[in-house]
């Protein structure tokens, strides 16, 4: 039976791909375009297409006046869903209309309308459950794994998908982007109506006018696009659900396997291991080039290349030392430049006591100071070096708290000797390394002998590349070593081999037969990657997963001891000198005893009182004079005898 193709997409269920469409009226673009912009515009009567994929490419929102807006996936506003009052009345129709695994956005919550009995329990009516899995059989049977909500303890129950029902969704609370409504909360044969969470900065030129003055609910109709392999052609077609043709499903009538296969390399690197090697048509390249070197881009523009194997392979990641825009680079072990060391800095001691190793001690110079309020640790001043090695850490305890304090155990470089000190690990400061080491590494070595992160510069290229993208970076930091999925791919005369990146490389290839030939004549070529900063960050979000987590970080007192005070240093009296009454007109001075009466204290007492009168306002200054020591002590104590009288 004939339908046009937005009929057969709406009806299309995406597990029962491919499906075999034939065109039963064309449509026929002006001046015969068979393709625009990368879709297909062309579509001749009696014409055969495999459908393999569909995929939403943009919404069209309708407010409640009928006015349509159209809105890309790359829409930056944040939308909450208007719950859907219709009920699903079986579990078997929420199946078929919900995308439903294991991922968060993907396990929808209902309500029940009636009581359910379960072997153990019961759902009540009104109890709302979540659905966290499903699995079907091939009989056309199998069931869905629930948990309800808003009981203790909780209740995990399976309902079969023949369960009959009222169920309706449940208020949802949580933002979703178009891109994340698009693939997990658009229910098929249903409308989404949503509401505008949040607007786009003003700035957004291109979106920030497209739902300005809306308010309210609005309907999202989805407008999805058909991925196709055309009888006679090699390439993907990309086909507008929209296009105004009528189409016939035949997949009964012809052979799936007749039309080419198109396989990403994911789907490569997953076929058995018994069929390779094989020999491969590229039928899609890669659209960006940047990152891919020159060498593997003339093995990429062959019509024809032979899958070896696939195979997991070792790779460096490493991004260069730099403040801003740093590039990220995958280093294969293959490499064969030379590393020479680089200075690390670390902000903490506890930084210090991670990267010391077994093979060697870690010299470093202070460049920030920091005062120790423990006891018995020291503290640091800008230009202390110390000598780190490998060793337990030591806890102390302040004489004030009760509290441990994890210390670090070095030595402190003074002039020819060595001091031991211990550091507290739990105050900020800041050290450089001193490098010593003036060796050349190759790209293992530097990994199996020295922790992560570690510093280096490429102080010899690798002469055979053409270009080595390392040599003009001034500074590498080597983070971990990572394994990730690569295929062998050689030309047809081999006389070139390639370790190709599954997971990077976006290629569309078709494998057409077996091949039985040599094993590699030259040596396989790896090359050094460069990534973007997306791709670094999921790495090391997936590399973090498998391994042991990190150390516990040290502990802090909650209250450190107070500091002891310091002893306030008696004043140095100054040398006394000769004052001459007149010698200064600004300001009179007091009158100087002379060197005849000197030894006569009662003299002495009342030039002074005469000199410099006692009041509130000021205390007795110290009286200039020449005189003997034991002349001056007794001076001292005179004017002490009248500061306690004051007081």
């Amino acid at each position: 039976m004939a339908m046009t193709l937005t009929e057969f997409t709406r009806s299309l269920d995406p597990k029962t791909l491919p499906r075999i469409l034939q065109i039963q009226s064309g449509f026929y673009c002006q001046g015969a375009v068979y393709e625009l912009f990368g879709r297909e515009c062309c579509l001749s009567t009696g014409d055969l297409m495999k459908i393999i994929d569909i995929s939403i490419t943009k919404f069209i929102a309708y407010t409640a006046d009928a006015t349509e807006i159209k809105l890309p996936l790359e829409y930056p506003g944040l939308f909450r869903i208007v719950m859907d009052t219709q009920p699903y009345l079986s579990i078997q129709e929420i199946v078929d209309s919900l995308k439903i695994s294991s991922h968060r956005l993907g396990q929808p919550t209902f309500i029940s309308a009636d009581q359910i009995q379960l072997p153990q329990d019961s759902v009540k009516e009104g109890d709302s459950f979540q659905i966290t899995a499903v699995s079907e059989d091939d009989q056309g049977g199998g069931h869905v794994d629930c948990e309800l909500l808003h009981r203790e303890p909780k209740l995990s129950f399976r309902l079969d998908l023949s369960q009959q029902g009222r169920f309706t969704e449940c208020e949802d609370d949580q933002f979703y982007t178009l891109r994340e409504l698009a693939e997990w909360k658009i229910p098929k044969g249903r409308k989404r109506t949503v509401t505008a969470a949040n607007a786009p900065p003003t700035k957004d030129v291109l979106f920030a006018t497209q739902l300005e003055n809306m308010c309210g609910e609005l309907t999202l109709t989805p407008v999805y696009e058909l991925q196709a392999v055309m009888e006679f052609r090699k390439s993907i077609a990309l086909i507008p659900s929209n296009m105004d043709v009528e189409v016939m499903d035949v997949t009964e009538q012809f052979d799936v396997n007749t039309f080419i296969q198109p396989f990403s390399l994911q789907d490569v690197s997953q076929k058995p291991s018994e069929i390779f090697p094989m020999v491969a048509d590229i039928i899609e390249r890669p659209l960006a080039e940047r990152h891919i070197p020159e060498e593997l881009l003339n093995l990429i523009h062959s019509d024809q290349v032979i899958v070896h194997k696939a195979y997991e392979a070792k790779r460096t990641l490493a991004t260069e030392i730099r403040q801003e825009s740093a590039r990220h680079f995958l280093i294969p072990t293959t490499y064969k430049g030379r590393f020479k060391r680089r200075p690390r800095e670390f902000p903490t001691a506890y930084d210090l006591e991670q990267a010391c190793s077994d093979t060697e001690q870690l010299h470093v110079v202070a460049t920030r100071g920091f005062d120790s309020t423990y006891s018995g640790l020291a503290s640091v001043i800008a230009g202390d070096q110390f000598i780190v090695k490998k060793s337990k850490m030591k806890e102390l305890a302040g004489n004030e708290t009760r509290d441990a304090v994890d210390a670090l155990g070095c030595m402190k470089i003074k002039g020819k000797t060595h001091e031991s000190v211990h550091l507290p690990m739990c105050l900020d400061g800041g050290f450089m390394e001193v490098v010593h080491d003036k060796r050349q590494y190759s790209i293992d070595e530097v990994c199996n002998r020295f922790p992560f992160p570690f510093n280096v510069k490429v102080s010899v290229r690798d002469l055979s590349f053409k270009e080595d993208i390392l040599a003009s970076v001034p500074g590498l930091r080597i983070e971990e070593q990572i394994t990730d999925p690569y295929l062998l791919i050689s030309t047809v005369d081999l006389s070139s081999w390639w370790e190709v990146p599954v997971n990077r490389l976006h290629m569309t290839v078709h494998l057409e037969k077996s091949w039985t030939g040599g094993v590699p004549t030259t040596g396989v070529n790896s090359a050094v990657e460069e990534i973007p900063e997306d791709c670094y960050y999921t790495m090391r979000r997936y590399a973090f997963t498998t391994v042991m987590p990190p150390p516990r970080p040290p502990k802090k007192p909650k209250r450190p001891p107070a500091r002891p005070a310091k002893p306030q240093p008696i004043p140095r009296p100054e040398k006394p000198t000769n004052i001459s009454a007149s010698s200064s007109p600004k300001s009179p001075r007091p009158a100087v005893i002379s060197r005849d009466n000197s030894t006569d204290p009662s003299n002495s007492t009342a030039e002074n009182e005469r000199a410099v009168p006692l009041s509130p306002a000021t205390l007795p200054k110290p009286v200039l004079q020449k005189c003997k020591t034991h002349e001056f002590i007794h001076l001292l104590l005179q004017e002490d005898t009248a500061l306690r009288m004051y007081v």
